[in-house]
C-alpha cells in the first residue's frame, strides 16, 4: 500500500492548524478529487520542527525524493498540484530552498 505512489503530507499539529493547514489540506484532497488523480496520497503528520514556515506540506515522488513547500494556501495548493503533481515541476519559488532562514 502507497508504493510507487506520490504522497503529499500536510503538518497538521497545532502550529500547522493555527498557521491554516487545514483549508490547505482540503485543497489538496479536493484538488486530488477534482482530477481524479489516482497516484497521490494526502497524509496528515505532526509538527514539521518549523513553526515559523507553517503551513508546511512535504511531496515524495515515486522515487522518495523529498520537496519541501512553505507558506502554503490553497491557492497555492492548486498551483502544486497541476504544476508539480501533474507536470512533475516543482514550484520553486513555494519551496523551503527559497527561503532565507
Amino acid at each position: 500500500e502507497g508504493e510507487n505512489r506520490k504522497r503529499i503530507v500536510v503538518g497538521m499539529a497545532t502550529c500547522g492548524i493555527a498557521a491554516g493547514a487545514r483549508p490547505v489540506m482540503n485543497a489538496f484532497s479536493e484538488e486530488i478529487e477534482k482530477r481524479n488523480i489516482t497516484d497521490t496520497l494526502v497524509e496528515m503528520t505532526g509538527c514539521m520542527g518549523m513553526c515559523v514556515l507553517e503551513p508546511m506540506v512535504d511531496i515524495f515522488d515515486e522515487d522518495g525524493n523529498k520537496t519541501t513547500y512553505v507558506h502554503m494556501t490553497p491557492e497555492k495548493a492548486q498551483r502544486v498540484i497541476a504544476e508539480h503533481i501533474v507536470n512533475g515541476k516543482p514550484v520553486k519559488e513555494f519551496t523551503i530552498a527559497n527561503e532565507n532562514i
